[in-house]
């Protein structure tokens, strides 16, 4: 059942009209184009706050034995 299924959704994509499989492949292009932007939106926003504070509870001898690993 799943093979005639694939054959048939193959034979839409190719003969369903002009330009579906360029039209089916710009909108993939697109999506991944703006997922891309989102994570680095969301790495720009959140790369000064984090990185400069310390660990909430910690005193400065946790913070120096996590930067060691000891």
């Amino acid at each position: 059942m799943w093979q005639i299924l694939l054959v048939v959704l193959l034979a839409v994509l190719l003969f369903g009209g002009r330009g579906k499989i360029a039209a089916v492949m710009g909108d993939f292009a697109k999506g991944i184009t703006s997922f891309r932007k989102g994570l680095k939106d969301e790495e720009e926003d959140g790369e000064g706050d984090d990185a400069a504070a310390p660990a909430p509870g910690l005193d400065a001898a946790a913070r120096e034995d996590e930067k060691t690993g000891v």
